[in-house]
């Protein structure tokens, strides 16, 4: 197989739960402890960050990423989805996976797959543990897929596990309450490792104490260590001074990711190297600061408040769920334009109706899909907005088409904003 078919046999022949959703989730990890072994237990040959959450995991991931490849260290980094290229999900010091790793590693569990019939996230994640470890990586940051508990990443053993916020999102396969939202997060909990928690709630944190006390985890709560005192976003930066709580000192930090929800993300960073740096890794403060100020350019992370193009400017953003469209709002309140310009596809298993009640009145709405079976289909998206928010706009089959009409006919100094699915943003 070429790397095209390699890709087409991945996506079409395995389970992909970007696709069909939560049929392709598999509620044990027997698969991919079993493809793991075959491949001599890959997962042990590498030190590891774990990281899950509902919102900022991603972003998390990366800015983690980038500190400890500044620092000096071959940094492995697994995140998912992809938005355009397969290999954005395996990187090494910020470079994909090459098309030839693809193949032949393909080819080589292909009778495996044959046998037990894994799901394609399963198969990526034995994928990306098998590439860090003959890439000899020093460290590897893993995201957590869906949920922690039963997320086929959770058989690592990390240096410590971070667990960046909770909020609602995947309740038909998580639990329809926050305390079950957080139980399986909480999964990802090691007996004896520490774990850091970005964000609580009430109904949060009880169940993180009480996991790591089980477990015996020494749990660090971010907010507890270090907090914002002020934030400026220019320029498409966003700097964030931060006041460390045992000495009272205050930093400014420099963001290349200029999303204000990253004022939340940036104390559990933080506050995950402090425990490196206990740990006796050698990680300076100018790490620190160089890694944060150029985590995009080090790790090629795409699609958080993301300035594609200008006059009129276009800005992509992947949230997809009620906390993340609220963070998004919030972002729109600090962006000066003349009129907005909201491109929005979703998938069906979202609490699609929260959502589109939390969104603008005032903006000028394109309703279109991403090109997956998942997404909910354009007029459906169109009736349900005008039903529950009363919004108005018009429909187009493909995110192209939307984008290309919404520039024809915004003003230069107009916003155009896509957002709602991390796979519409993909395609742009």
């Amino acid at each position: 197989m070429n790397y095209q078919q390699t890709l087409d046999y991945l996506f079409n022949s395995l389970p992909m739960f970007s696709r069909i959703g939560a049929a392709a989730f598999k509620k044990d990890l027997t698969n991919t402890i079993a493809l793991c072994e075959a491949l001599g237990n890959p997962q042990h040959q590498f030190k590891s960050i774990h990281i899950a959450g509902t919102n900022g995991k991603g972003s998390t991931s990366h800015m983690l990423a980038a500190i400890l490849q500044t620092a000096g260290y071959k940094t492995g980094l697994y995140t998912s989805p992809h938005l355009k290229d397969f290999r954005e999900r395996i990187k090494v010091d910020g470079r994909m996976c090459e098309e030839s790793f693809v193949v032949d590693f393909t080819e080589k569990i292909q009778p495996l797959i044959a046998e037990i019939q894994p799901s394609f996230f399963e198969i990526t994640v034995a994928m990306a543990f098998y590439y860090f470890a003959q890439q000899k990586v020093d460290v590897a940051v893993i995201e957590v897929g869906l949920g922690g508990r039963l997320d086929s990443t959770n058989i690592i053993t990390p240096e410590v596990s971070v667990i960046t916020n909770i909020s609602w999102d995947h309740m038909n396969m998580l639990g329809d309450t926050l305390e079950k939202i957080a139980g399986e997060k909480a999964g990802i909990i090691k007996p004896g490792i520490p774990v850091v928690i970005g964000e609580t709630l009430p109904e949060t944190l009880p169940v993180f104490e009480t996991t790591a006390k089980e477990k015996g985890a020494p749990m660090l709560l971010s907010h507890h260590e270090f907090y914002p005192t002020d934030w400026q976003y220019t320029h498409h930066h966003l700097a964030v001074n931060i006041a460390t709580k045992r000495t009272d000192e205050r930093t400014t930090y420099t963001l290349d990711l200029p999303g204000v929800y990253q004022v939340k993300n940036l104390p559990a960073v933080l506050s995950t190297i402090h425990l490196l740096q206990q740990k006796g890794w050698n990680i300076s403060q100018e790490h620190v600061l160089k890694g944060l100020l150029y985590t995009k350019k080090l790790t090629g992370l795409h699609g958080r408040w993301e300035l594609i193009a200008q006059d009129p400017a276009i800005i992509l953003d992947v949230c997809h769920n009620e906390d993340g469209i609220r963070q998004m709002m919030a972002q729109l309140e600090l962006a000066s334009y003349r009129e907005l310009h909201l491109i929005i596809g979703m998938v069906k298993d979202k609490e699609i109706a929260k959502i589109l009640s939390l969104l603008p009145k005032t903006a000028k709405y394109y309703f279109t899909k991403a090109q997956i079976p998942r997404a909910l289909p354009e007029a459906d998206l169109a009736a349900l907005a005008h039903e529950v928010a009363g919004l108005q706009g018009q429909i187009f089959p493909n995110v192209q088409d939307a984008l290309a009409h919404a520039k024809q006919h915004a003003h230069k100094e107009d916003l155009v904003l896509v957002c709602g699915s991390v796979f519409l943003v993909g395609e742009v």
